[in-house]
């Protein structure tokens, strides 16, 4: 047995269960490699199938169910904050609220073999409020499923596993220093990328005095509520057009004045639908575009008024133009 192989041998179960809690915390850790490397020391017995599987399963639980009661308590948040340190933060919400509204519960069998998709299954579970009972078993299903397959693998090719084992800790410090570069690369590009959008988003904000100041004075404001879809009967903003905010993320192209300020508004605690529709709009070349602080309740704390009269306007992937809906307040 390999040098590799034998350092795995030493941690065992620890390693294991590290390797996947590190994995659910959303670090760039190969779990599948280290569930390989298990398989491999089960066919030489030196460790047990039953507990590679168990132990594998009762971490996945501990982490998912974690992101199950905060996906319960803070609902879309969760998804925005997972999503906004990727590359395509909207395309990424987009994507990942479709394949669970399209699957629902039953996504969880499969999710742990998507790249990406994982890290938000179980919260997206808990905003939809699956009951507890339903997200544990088909979440222990996916788990059982995802470790049986990679162990089987590391069981059946041990003795490939071996071999290669054997060139990699030839150059073991060489790879150890390219893991730990690359580790610190991805860390702070995350990091980097975050912060980016926190500056954005706090540097692009108006406030419900300056956005009342501005409508009593008559200026050419476009303001978009973004709570719910439209027809939906809920309290706004007067003069605000109700539109989805997952129809502006992927609407092709807008018709809006380049005078024209937009102002984005929702109930999120801290903007963060306002902000990260505010930042796709940008994308498109949208500008000047705001979001409201503190949203809703936040005018609402001011004592501004609201109606629940609001204009709804639902848009297909087409051009639109939308019309200036001032009103003094």
């Amino acid at each position: 047995m390999s040098e590799a192989i034998r350092f795995l041998a030493q941690y065992d179960y620890w390693l294991l269960l590290g390797a996947i809690l590190g994995r659910q915390a959303c670090l760039p850790i190969p779990a599948n490699l280290v569930l390989v490397a298990a398989g491999a020391l089960a066919r030489s017995e030196r460790l047990n199938p039953a507990g590679i599987v168990g132990l594998s399963v009762a971490a996945f639980l501990c982490a998912d169910l974690a992101w199950y009661e905060a996906g319960r308590k803070f609902g879309g948040r969760i998804l925005h904050f997972a999503c906004a340190l990727t590359r395509d933060s909207a395309s990424c919400a987009h994507k990942a609220t479709g394949a669970f509204d399209k699957h629902g519960v039953r996504i969880l069998l499969v999710s742990k073999f998507i790249p990406g998709f994982d890290a938000v299954a179980a919260p997206l579970a808990g905003q939809a409020h699956v009951s507890l009972i339903r997200f544990l078993v088909f979440d222990a299903s996916g788990a059982a499923f995802w470790t049986g397959t990679y162990a089987a693998l590391g069981y059946v090719f041990a003795n490939q596993l071996d071999r290669v084992a054997l060139h990699v800790a030839r150059v073991g410090t060489f790879l150890a220093l390219a893991v730990a570069v690359g580790f610190s690369f991805y860390i702070l590009l995350r990091l980097a990328r975050w912060l980016r959008f926190v500056r954005q988003f706090r540097l692009a904000r108006i406030t419900p005095d300056e956005l009342r100041d501005k409508m009593n004075a008559g200026k050419d404001i476009l303001l978009v509520d973004l709570q719910k879809k439209a027809g939906v009967s809920t309290e706004g903003i007067p003069g605000a057009v109700r539109i989805n905010p997952r129809d502006l993320e992927q609407c092709k192209a807008l018709e809006i004045s380049p005078s024209r300020e937009v102002v984005l508004y929702c109930t999120c605690p801290s903007e963060f639908t306002s902000a990260r529709v505010a930042l796709a709009l940008r994308r498109k070349g949208i500008a000047p575009v705001r979001p409201l602080a503190g949203g809703l309740r936040a005018w609402r704390e001011r004592g501004f008024p609201v109606t629940s009269e609001v204009r709804g306007l639902a848009l297909p992937s087409a051009v639109h133009a939308l019309e200036p809906t001032n009103t003094s307040v």
